[in-house]
């Protein structure tokens, strides 16, 4: 068992969301441990009929129930995206408080769903923690971090070869129920490539006419193909950076998937092992430092903002936080073991040009922190301490 970090209001109705597989109904399993309540699973294909049928039913079910019954659970809730109806009416005139989980927000936004007009908070839910494991007095192994990723399954797996299937597994029931089953794209074949190389070129700024012409769809299908992705919560797009909101969003994004051995799973990678002090190592390291930098901003509540710069020259800085209240983070990241002044040039020059208050990080595998020319050199879990302050 993993203890999680999550804190949710107990005075208030709240979705979570988050990927299949990342622990959200065992850690509610938790969390109601001792709070009476009716618990809906709407994977089970008999409660999703009849529900999906009469989405009333929900009414006289809460009616029956015990008045110390004050909180519903419902797992999966945009299998049937009606039921929101009645949970707005349950919500306003039966006092019950709900727990709604989905791994998709796709068929909740396409439905025009009632998300009820901030009745509920909400909540994202991700594969462990740097933290969590910590706190579970699990080793943190680097190399096996990058290779397999960090859902909690994978931590009951010993044996690589089931964690290879498990990995595959995921990936295959991820285009079966998430896809498939919703009918999110109308041929599947090319959405398969598309998936393949979006994850081969995970962390990369997306040429989308490129990607294209290698699927064999147009451009704007790519595009499409990229949102499905962020609705059924399997990355992020991550913007350069920029003054405005609006130009922001004009140029071209990075993508980075989830996790990182679900990245591997769906680029094929799963059995080449990963070389340190190679590129594609590299790649991975920076991969989840910036997905754990998602995780903690969502965990620790921070409402940073998040971005990537990159010159005309090709000069790049890895990862931007805008952080309310508090200097603009600059960080570079390098899964070198020894870092010194040769790997924070780019950072020293952008910091010296900086408009407003910034401070300058170098993340690295490096485990003795230092300080040179006002530039923060730190181990990567001791550099995430610092920015995000927990």
């Amino acid at each position: 068992m993993f203890n999680r970090l999550y804190k949710v209001s107990k005075s208030n109705s709240f979705f979570l969301f988050g990927p299949r597989g990342t622990g959200k109904s065992t850690w509610l399993e938790q969390y109601f441990k001792e709070i009476p309540h009716l618990y809906i699973d709407l994977l089970k294909p008999d409660e999703e009929e009849r529900l999906a049928k009469n989405p009333s039913d929900l009414i006289a079910q809460i009616q029956g129930l015990d008045p110390i019954v004050s909180w519903v659970v419902i797992d999966e809730i945009q299998k049937v995206p009606k039921l929101l109806d009645v949970v707005h009416l349950c919500i306003e005139k039966h006092q019950k408080k709900f727990a709604l989980t989905g791994s998709s927000a796709r068929k909740l936004k396409r439905g025009s769903a009632n998300l009820l007009a901030g009745r509920a908070f909400v909540h994202r839910f991700f594969p462990l923690t740097h933290l969590e494991l910590l706190t579970s007095v699990v080793l943190i192994d680097i190399n096996q971090v990058l290779q397999w990723g960090t859902l909690p399954k994978i931590f009951h797996l010993q044996d690589p070869q089931d964690k290879i299937r498990y990995l595959r597994s995921y990936a295959q029931t991820y285009l079966k129920e998430e896809i498939v089953a919703e009918q999110v794209v109308r041929k599947l074949d090319p959405f398969r490539l598309f998936l393949e190389i979006a994850a081969q070129h995970n962390g990369e700024i997306i040429n989308f006419s490129n990607m294209a012409r290698d699927v064999g769809v147009d451009t704007v299908t790519v595009q499409s193909y990229f949102q499905i992705l962020e609705d059924t919560l399997m990355g992020f797009l991550l913007h350069p950076f920029h003054q405005s909101i609006r130009k922001r969003q004009r140029t071209n994004p990075k993508f980075y998937f989830f996790d990182t051995g679900v990245k591997r799973a769906l680029a094929g990678q799963l059995t080449v092992d990963l070389q340190d002090q190679t590129y594609g190592f590299g790649k991975m390291f920076e991969h989840l430092v910036i997905v754990e930098s998602l995780r903690l901003n969502e965990i620790f509540e921070k409402d940073y903002r998040f971005s990537y710069l990159r010159t005309k020259d090709d000069v790049e800085i890895d990862l931007i936080i805008e952080r309310p209240g508090l200097p603009t983070a600059l960080v570079e990241i390098k899964s070198s073991v020894q870092v010194d002044e040769r790997n924070i040039k780019t950072l020293q020059s952008f910091q010296k040009d900086w408009k407003g208050p910034v401070e300058a990080y170098c993340l690295s595998r490096d485990s003795i922190p230092k300080v040179i020319d006002k530039v923060h050199l730190l181990p990567w879990q001791a550099g995430l301490k610092k920015i995000f302050n927990f």
